[in-house]
């Protein structure tokens, strides 16, 4: 009876997210063309949702991390969202305009013309993870809106609380036509991925977002996957070692290190990991002089992620790497509740270790050494390529060397994770750390359909350059024109 109930719910679910979609696709093709001031109208209602409520939903951030500081989700979840809507406002009519592109000569004496169109896709599937649950929600969403798309968002279950509140709040400032959330668990995002979009856009891990791509391929929908890996940070010899500090250690530490593009392991010179370690640590002591009742320092969002750290940490020291705790009040985290960890540094770490194997989506720093840096180049090179790469250091040289021998999504110099916040570049991955991206004009137009459009002139030209029977002269002299070498 139970299985059979469950079986029924799923089937009901699974007939809403279909009914939805079929809502929002016929209301999409019945509107065309939407001018640019409704797509405006909808970013604009989408930046006072944020306005209006963001203090709201920093609250149910907090709520669902068990800790998570309200101010740094008002920065990274609520401000910063904002901001790119107002961006995207401001850019979308230049991203918009037609592009004339060129013709083979003498077609344009003739009157033919050419041009490219960014057209609206139709209805786009956001699912979107936990780590940031309003940022990646909201801010692909400006995007799709400013495409002139609709949309269907799947915010992750461990973030309950926030997913309900966000539901509640768009069906308030958005007709279901326009923009809709659904919530649920695994079963659910299963379904939703399985949707016949127009594009799909995922953030979350790389095993995860395999399986979103295969279920998306049944129906030939366009996937946009952001991803994450093991993003290295290579410290030069002639980095500024103090300030580096600070910075790796605050890109560690900010959201508990549950960032896809947090500094996932440092590659530092042998004779100069010391000062490195001893930098990061006191970047945090600097920073976060507690951990525990510190409300600027976030929990780790359940139980079994919390597990999983620990594990990895107890992994790496049964493998001999010397755990190295940075626990600036020496306050005992073995008798807490809180799921706080402080961060903790690894040395001697070994390729077998699960903290180098996986992602670690936590505050655990594993630390390698070389002598020269081409053998970090290399090291990087013989792995997955990650969502960033971060080098510290002011020899000019040296840093082309590691930016132009490596690749990876993006890349922080002299500090972690700032490229993603920097709304004119895009942000998006290379391989396993992702496919596709959005932010700056890539976004819209991953968000859109370039639509090519040739106007033919009246002059025949097919019969002037001799491309249609019968052949003859002509037919052979193009031929022979065209046949010439470079």
């Amino acid at each position: 009876m139970e299985r059979a109930m469950a079986d029924g719910d799923k089937s009901d679910k699974t007939g809403e997210l279909e009914r939805i979609l079929d809502v929002q696709r016929k209301d999409f093709t019945a509107a065309r063309p939407e001018p640019m001031e409704t797509r405006k109208d909808r970013i604009k209602r989408a930046i006072a949702l944020l306005v209006d409520h963001g203090e709201e939903l920093a609250r149910a951030m907090s709520a669902d991390f068990g800790n998570r500081s309200h101010d740094a989700s008002m920065i990274t979840d609520i401000t910063g969202t904002i901001g790119f809507g107002k961006y995207c406002l401001k850019k979308m009519d230049h991203w918009a305009k037609p592009e004339k592109r060129s013709l083979r000569f003498p077609l344009p004496l003739m009157g033919a013309k050419a041009e490219l169109r960014y057209e609206p896709k139709g209805v786009i599937g956001i699912l979107s993870p936990w780590n940031f649950p309003v940022n990646l929600s909201m801010a692909p969403l400006m995007q799709v809106l400013a495409a002139g798309n609709r949309a269907m968002i799947k915010p992750s279950e461990f973030t309950e609380g926030t997913s309900d509140l966000l539901q509640k709040l768009v069906s308030q400032y958005f007709d279901e036509a326009e923009v809709a959330v659904v919530t649920g668990g695994p079963e659910v995002a299963q379904t939703f991925s399985s949707l016949p979009f127009d594009h799909l856009v995922f953030t979350g891990s790389t095993q995860t977002g395999s399986k979103v791509m295969e279920a998306a391929a049944k129906n030939l929908v366009p996937v946009t996957l952001e991803l994450g890996g093991k993003s290295p940070v290579v410290l030069g010899r002639s980095a500024n070692y103090e300030q580096a500090g600070e910075r790796i250690a605050l890109g560690k530490m900010l959201n508990a290190g549950q960032i896809c593009l947090a500094p996932d392991y440092m590659l530092v010179p042998e004779d100069r990991e010391e000062a490195a370690i001893a930098a990061v640590q006191l970047g945090v002591h600097n920073m976060y002089p507690t951990l525990l009742d510190n409300d600027d320092y976030a929990s780790v969002v359940t139980d079994r992620h919390f597990d999983r750290l620990q594990s990895m940490v107890e992994d790496a020291r049964e493998k001999g790497a010397e755990v190295i705790e940075v626990n600036p009040s020496e306050e005992d985290f073995s008798s807490s509740n809180t799921r706080k960890m402080p961060l903790t540094i690894l040395r001697n770490v070994t390729d077998d270790m699960q903290a180098m194997k996986e992602e670690i989506f936590g505050p655990v720093l594993p630390v390698k050494t070389y002598s020269q840096v081409g053998e970090a180049i290399n090291y990087i090179n013989r792995r997955d390529r990650p969502l960033g790469l971060y080098y510290f250091g002011s020899d000019a040289a040296e840093r082309e060397t590691v930016l132009s021998r490596t690749i990876s999504g993006g890349v922080t110099v002299n500090d972690v994770i700032m490229h993603v916040s920097m709304e004119d570049l895009p942000f998006g991955g290379v391989g396993p750390s992702g496919i596709g991206s959005y932010h700056g004009p890539e976004g819209f137009r991953e968000f859109s359909h370039a639509r090519s459009v040739y106007t033919q002139p009246k002059i025949d030209v097919a019969k002037l350059a001799g491309l249609k029977p019968p052949y003859g002269d002509t037919t052979r002299k193009t031929i022979e024109r065209e046949m010439k070498k470079a």
